[in-house]
Order: structure tokens, then C-alpha cells, then sequence
């Protein structure tokens, strides 16, 4: 069981933004086509929280696009789920806003209430933080050790040239 508790705990993000039902979110997702990726954002209403506290933590979030209601879970730990921000906060009594389906209009409306949106979508996660600034490290590294590299083949190439050049000027 410990063993399980731990796999998990691996897969999590080190914070996420504290999303709940009836508010408005920004989802930034990762879409890989072909060899390409492209950061896809999907705006619209949370009308679903599962599990807020596990790895598989997932919210259902509902727009209305070209007429047609569109609806896209996210599970919020996932990799390809690059950031979640919380544009608009409503008051709502139940986790399940189910009802908001067959709801258009004005009567689709939910009230809305005031919150700090900078203190709730600025998540800092350390852990990511400093191994990004590893893998900078990590990458400069690599590039001094290729410039360097790079310089040592120039400087024994311009040797071998002068010397080619040198013997010519002999003969």
C-alpha cells in the first residue's frame, strides 16, 4: 500500500490552483500534432470537481461554442494540463452544476463573487522551479563543453593550415 501512496505522490504536481464549480477557467493545454506542439487554451465554466485531493484530481468545464455546448474534463495533475487560471468566481450551493446543460441565456447566468485572482492563480511549485533551473544549468553546461569542443577543433584546424601554409611557402 505504501508502495502505491508513493507512485502516486510521484505523479503529482508540486501545486495547482484551488479550482471549484461555477468558476470561470483559462485551461492551457499542451496538443501535439505530428511533430508539432501547440498550447491550445479551452475558456469556459467549471460545472465538476472529482477527487480535489488525489493524483487524479479532475474538473469538467462547459462552454458554449458555435451555438453547440462543448464540455472537456481535465485531469488537473496531468502533464499536458500547463496551467489553469480562474478568471471569474460564482456562487453556487452543489459540486454538480449538471442543471447548467439545459440552461441558455440570461437564466444561465450565475452570480458572481469577489476574490483575490492574483493570490488564487499564482501557484509557485518549487520542486518544478528548481529542477527547470537544473535543466538550464544543465543545458549551459553542455553548450560551454560543445563551444569549447568547437574552439579546441578550430585552433588545431588554423595549426594545420599554417603549417600546410608554412611547408608552401618553403618549397
Amino acid at each position: 500500500m505504501e508502495y502505491i501512496k508513493e507512485l502516486e505522490a510521484s505523479f503529482k504536481k508540486g501545486a495547482v490552483v484551488d479550482v471549484r464549480s461555477g468558476d470561470t477557467v483559462k485551461v492551457h493545454q499542451k496538443i501535439r500534432e505530428g511533430n508539432k506542439e501547440r498550447v491550445q487554451i479551452f475558456q469556459g465554466l467549471v460545472i465538476r470537481t472529482d477527487r480535489k485531493e488525489s493524483h487524479t484530481s479532475r474538473i469538467t468545464v462547459r462552454r458554449i461554442a458555435s451555438g453547440i455546448g462543448v464540455e472537456k474534463s481535465f485531469l488537473l495533475h496531468s502533464p499536458l494540463v500547463l496551467k489553469v487560471e480562474v478568471t471569474k468566481r460564482s456562487k453556487v450551493r452543489r459540486n454538480n452544476l449538471s442543471y447548467m446543460r439545459s440552461l441558455t441565456g440570461k437564466s444561465a447566468r450565475l452570480t458572481g463573487v469577489d476574490f483575490d485572482r492574483k493570490a488564487v492563480n499564482d501557484i509557485r511549485d518549487l520542486e518544478a522551479e528548481k529542477a527547470e533551473a537544473e535543466a538550464k544549468a544543465a543545458a549551459l553546461a553542455e553548450a560551454e563543453a560543445k563551444a569549447a569542443e568547437k574552439a579546441a577543433e578550430e585552433a588545431e584546424l588554423k595549426a594545420k593550415q599554417d603549417a600546410v601554409a608554412a611547408a608552401h611557402d618553403a618549397a
